[in-house]
């Protein structure tokens, strides 16, 4: 059964976050939402089984919960 590849795998991490912070450059934070729907959709597509979705999903609640846990500390 196929597992979240969680150990780096980008073959130019720099160039993705270059092109990533490109696509949002001047847009609005409305158009950088929906950039990043769209973007998620398409690689949940590309991804295709629900199951390594559904550890992606639980994996980036936790990390959201983590955060705003650290939030309130302060």
């Amino acid at each position: 059964m196929p597992r979240l590849e969680l150990n780096p795998n980008f073959t130019d991490p720099d160039a993705f976050y270059a092109a990533l912070t490109e696509a949002h450059r001047e847009r609005s934070e409305e158009e950088s939402e929906r950039i990043n729907a769209r973007l998620i959709l398409l690689l949940a597509n590309h991804i295709g089984d629900q199951q390594v979705l559904e550890e992606a999903l639980a994996i980036a609640g936790q990390a959201a919960d983590s955060a705003s846990a650290q939030q309130e500390q302060r």
